[in-house]
C-alpha cells in the first residue's frame, strides 16, 4: 500500500476518532484500528506508528471545530458509523470477486481427528460454496511424514465426520499422491533462477540470514542446482544436509520470509507411500502450488498464516499466476477446552490419559457427537461466528443452547437416579431416588415423587417414609420438592460419562435400553446420548443441561 494511500486511511480513523469523542484521537485506537481492517500492514508496524503520529498531530492542529467537517468531507459513511449505531453483524459477509461462483477448499494434516475448530473451516466453505456456486474441494496436506505424521486412519475418519456435519465435496485431493508434480514445479523454479539448492548447516543459514546476509550457494549456476536437486532426489543427501530454498529478498524486514524451505530431505515413513519418496515438499510450497492448480478462487485461513501468503507469493510472482483472494480470521478459544491442539490429544491417547479420539472430554466431533451434539448445532454457531479477525471466546454455552432447540422436542424423556437409596413406601412399593435429595431434608419433610404421589420423611436413619397422598398441591403448599425415582423392579445400573472425565453411577428406568445412539432427557439431570447397551449396565453419555 503506498504511503499516500496509508496517510489518508489513517487521517480518516483520527478524525472519526476524535469526532467520536470530541478530543485528541488517542493513539492507541487509531493503530487499534488500521491493523485490525489492515492486517497487512502489521509487518510495517514501525514505519505506521511514525505516520500516526504525524497525522494526529496534525488533526490536533486542526482544531476541534473542523474535525466533524473535515471528516464529512472525506469519509462521511464515517460520520454514519458513529452517529448511526448498527446491530452486530452475525454471519457470512459478501465474498470480493465471488459472482461467477467460487472454488474452495478445507485443508488438513489427516494426524488425528476433525476437532470443533476444523469444523469451522468445513462449515463456512460448504456455505459459501452453497450461496455461490461452484466447487469444495477436500485436501489432505500430508506432506510432512516426521513432524506432524499423517494417521492412515484419519483421512476416512475426517471424510466420515465432514459428510456428519451434512458436506459433501466435489472432490477430494490427497497431497501425497501428487509428490511429482511438485518436483516439476521445483525444476522449472530452479531453470527460471527462483530456487536453489541450499548445502549450508541450519544454524550457519540462519546467522547468515539474521544478517541479511545470502549464503555461499544462493548464487550457484542452474546448473549446479539441477545437479544437485537431482542428488537430493536420488537420495545422495543425508537427512537435514541440503533443502531448496525460494529466492525472496535476503534484506527482507521479515526473517521468515527470507529464502524459504521448499523442500526437505526426510527419510521417515509416510503412512500411505511408505519411503518412496525421500525429498518432501513443506507446506507453504505444496500450498502454494495445489491452489493454483486446483484453480481455488478464495482461500479463508488463520491470521496467523499471513507470512505464509507473503511467502507464496514469491512463487506465484516468479510463475506468472493470479494469488487468489484470501481472507484471515481469528482463532477460536474455546473457554471449557481451553488450548488443544491435534498433536496433543494425540499423545494423550497414546499415554492412556483419554480412551480414544472420541472421549468426551475432547473438543473433537466424534467425541461431541457421542455426546449427542447435533451437526445442524454445530453449524449454526460457526455461521454466526463469521469471519472476524479478531479471537474468538467461544463458550460451549453458546452450542449448547443451540443443540436444546434441536434434540428438546425429539428426545425421550426417562428417569435417571445417582447415587441411588432405597425407600420403602407402604402400599406403593419400593423405589430408588437421589442420595443428594435426600441428605437436604428433616424429618417431617414432605417429597414429591415426580409423575407419582408424596412422601413424608419420617426418619433419615435409617431412612424410613411413609406415604403421603397423591395431591400435588398438597406438595407445593408444604413447599416440596419435585424429584425423580425409579421403581427398584423397573430399574438397570447407568453409568454417565462426564465432560470432565467423571462417571456418575446410577440407575435409570429400562425403557432407556431402547434409546441406545439416541438422545434422551434424563429429568432434572440433563440431556445424554445413549451409548451403548449391555446385560448388565447401560453407559450414557452426558450432553448439556
Amino acid at each position: 500500500m503506498e504511503e499516500t494511500v496509508i496517510r489518508d486511511l489513517i487521517r480518516r480513523y483520527a478524525l472519526q476518532n476524535a469526532v467520536k469523542y470530541g478530543q485528541t484521537p488517542q493513539k492507541g485506537a487509531v493503530m487499534g484500528k488500521v491493523m485490525g481492517e489492515h492486517p497487512e500492514l502489521r509487518s510495517e508496524a514501525k514505519k505506521i506508528t511514525e505516520i500516526v503520529d504525524e497525522v494526529l498531530a496534525q488533526v490536533d492542529e486542526l482544531g476541534r471545530d473542523r474535525w466533524r467537517p473535515e471528516l464529512e468531507r472525506i469519509a462521511p459513511e464515517l460520520i454514519d458509523e458513529i452517529f448511526e449505531p448498527k446491530e452486530p453483524r452475525k454471519g457470512l459477509p459478501e465474498l470480493e470477486g465471488a459472482e461467477n461462483g467460487v472454488i474452495m477448499r478445507f485443508a488438513p494434516n489427516p494426524n488425528g481427528t476433525p476437532t470443533l475448530g476444523n469444523a469451522r473451516g468445513i462449515v463456512v466453505n460448504a456455505a459459501y460454496v452453497k450461496k455461490y456456486g461452484g466447487k469444495l474441494i477436500i485436501r489432505f496436506d500430508d506432506t510432512d511424514p516426521s513432524t506432524k505424521k499423517p494417521m492412515i486412519e484419519a483421512y476416512d475418519w475426517y471424510l466420515e465426520d465432514i459428510s456428519w456435519l451434512g458436506v459433501h465435496p466435489d472432490e477430494i485431493i490427497i497431497a501425497s499422491d501428487r509428490i511429482e508434480m511438485y518436483y516439476e514445479y521445483a525444476t522449472e523454479l530452479i531453470e527460471l533462477g527462483k530456487a536453489y539448492v541450499c548445502l549450508c548447516p541450519q544454524k550457519a543459514f540462519k546467522e547468515l540470514k539474521d544478517a541479511k546476509k545470502p549464503c555461499p550457494d544462493r548464487d550457484t549456476s542452474v546448473e549446479t542446482n539441477l545437479e544437485r536437486w537431482q542428488r537430493m532426489l536420488d537420495g545422495e543427501y543425508e537427512d537435514k544436509a541440503a533443502v531448496l530454498r525460494i529466492k525472496t529478498d535476503i534484506r527482507h524486514k521479515d526473517p521468515a520470509i527470507r529464502d524459504w524451505v521448499a523442500f526437505r530431505i526426510t527419510r521417515a515413513a509416510h503412512p500411505r507411500v511408505g519411503t518412496r519418496y525421500i525429498v518432501w515438499p513443506m507446506l507453504d510450497f505444496e500450498s502454494a502450488i495445489e491452489d493454483h492448480v486446483l484453480g481455488i478462487t478464495h482461500i479463508i485461513r488463520g491470521k496467523d498464516l499471513i507470512d505464509s501468503e507473503r511467502r507464496q507469493r514469491y512463487i506465484y510472482d516468479y510463475l506468472g499466476w493470479e494469488y487468489p483472494v484470501t481472507i484471515h480470521w481469528g482463532r477460536i478459544r474455546i473457554h471449557e477446552f481451553g488450548r488443544f491442539s491435534t498433536s496433543e490429544i494425540g499423545r494423550g491417547i497414546k499415554e492412556g490419559r483419554y480412551t480414544g479420539w472420541d472421549d468426551p472430554r475432547l473438543p473433537t466431533l466424534r467425541a461431541l457427537r457421542r455426546r449427542g451434539i447435533q451437526p445442524r448445532a454445530i453449524e449454526k454457531v460457526m455461521i454466526e461466528m463469521g469471519l472476524g479477525e479478531n479471537d474468538v471466546a467461544f463458550s460451549m454455552k453458546n452450542l449448547y443452547g443451540e443443540n436444546r432447540k434441536l434434540v428438546d422436542p425429539i428426545a425421550a424423556h426417562a428417569f435417571f437416579v445417582p447415587d441411588p437409596v432405597v425407600v420403602k413406601v407402604e402400599g406403593k412399593g419400593d423405589f430408588y431416588i437421589p442420595r443428594d435429595d435426600l441428605n437436604k431434608l428433616k424429618e417431617g419433610d414432605i417429597l414429591r415423587l415426580k409423575n407419582r404421589f408424596n412422601i413424608r420423611i419420617e426418619k433419615l436413619e435409617p431412612v424410613t417414609v411413609s406415604y403421603a397422598g397423591d395431591d400435588l398441591e398438597f406438595a407445593k403448599k408444604e413447599n416440596a420438592s419435585i424429584i425423580q425415582s425409579v421403581p427398584l423392579d423397573d430399574a438397570v445400573p447407568v453409568s454417565v460419562l462426564m465432560p470432565d472425565g467423571a462417571v456418575i453411577s446410577g440407575v435409570g428406568e429400562s425403557s432407556i435400553r431402547n434409546e441406545v445412539g439416541k438422545v434422551v432427557q434424563f429429568e432434572r439431570f440433563g440431556f445424554v446420548r445413549i451409548d451403548s447397551v449391555s446385560e448388565s449396565e447401560i453407559v450414557a453419555c452426558f450432553g448439556h443441561k
